[in-house]
């Protein structure tokens, strides 16, 4: 089969495409990257080089191909970050339409189902919707929960200040978390098997601890057992953000998503539906690879 993947060759669709090209079928990736050419050639993929806002130019690459992989790209270049999500979702709806595929794999997120009020998320939203005024195409909205590897991000926190926190919650609180192999995973059989019909979303998640869990075990692999959680109000979280150098527009997605995390709404969802993690990468097994990149 032909496969399209976008994402380039980030922490998922790496690992998808390396699945689809061991099974033996044709996958191209998409990057707006040139020099991301040689190494996509290396995996064993072509490479189609162009921007996801040219219609066109998906269009061409999606025609012929049994099914698409869609995930919306982070772009800390612009001001307008739903905006430009939104852009990305309608070039992508139209070159479904126009190109003809009939299987779509969406890069979703938990708390889609709120529709505002959860950050960045909303533009995953927006994309589900679109899809949802597709006639006959097959689409699966893969959920995934808080990503393992966003904690990177708060390793110049623990060196610089000796406590882990954000405004998702308290010590007790639960977090679900998502290892991206665990998506990669889940995709890569939905892609091979091709095994859904109709529109529907499913939830990916790898294990369900509290953030004084989290702190302990990430703590305890980087030698720092008595590391503390910490929970930042929102105005704080959103003045370390920008003093860190984050632009503003950034950072407020990233506090109301937090605060949608706080107050149970981003959540709710998954809970309602009794979901299960189903992955396979716990917390303990990402404490590694966290300690390596804290070693770094």
């Amino acid at each position: 089969m032909k496969y399209v993947l976008t994402g380039s060759i980030g922490n998922i669709t790496k690992p998808l495409a390396t699945t689809l090209i061991e099974a033996g079928h044709e996958v191209i990736i998409i990057s707006s990257a040139a020099s991301r050419k040689e190494e996509i050639e290396k995996l064993g993929a072509k490479a189609a080089i162009g921007n996801l806002l040219d219609t066109s130019f998906l269009v061409t690459t999606f025609t012929g191909a049994d099914a698409v992989y869609l995930m919306v790209p982070p772009n800390f270049s612009v001001t307008d970050w739903l905006g430009f999500q939104k852009e990305v979702s309608d070039s992508f709806a139209k070159a479904v339409q126009q190109s003809g595929v009939k299987n779509i794999v969406q890069l979703s997120s938990i708390g889609a189902h709120m529709g505002k009020d959860a950050g960045p998320i909303d533009g995953l939203a927006y994309l589900e919707k679109k899809l949802e005024g597709i006639e006959g195409i097959n689409v699966i909205k893969l959920r995934p929960s808080y990503f393992y590897t966003n904690f990177y991000s708060m390793i110049d926190m623990i060196k610089q200040a000796g406590i882990l926190g954000s405004n998702s919650g308290g010590a007790d609180d639960k977090l679900i978390l998502t290892h991206p192999r665990d998506i990669a995973a889940a995709a890569a059989k939905h892609l091979l098997a091709l095994d859904f019909k109709g529109q529907r979303i499913e939830y990916v998640s790898s294990d369900i601890v509290s953030f004084a869990e989290i702190t302990k075990t990430l703590g305890e692999a980087i030698g720092k057992p008595e590391l503390p959680w910490i929970a930042f109000s929102d105005e704080d979280t959103f003045n370390g953000m920008t003093q860190s150098g984050l632009p503003e527009v950034f950072a407020k997605g990233y506090v109301q998503m937090g605060k949608s995390i706080r107050e149970g709404l981003i959540q709710e969802d998954y809970f309602r539906r009794n979901e299960q993690p189903q992955g396979k990468v716990k917390l303990e097994e990402f404490a590694k690879e966290f300690a390596l990149a804290y070693n770094h």
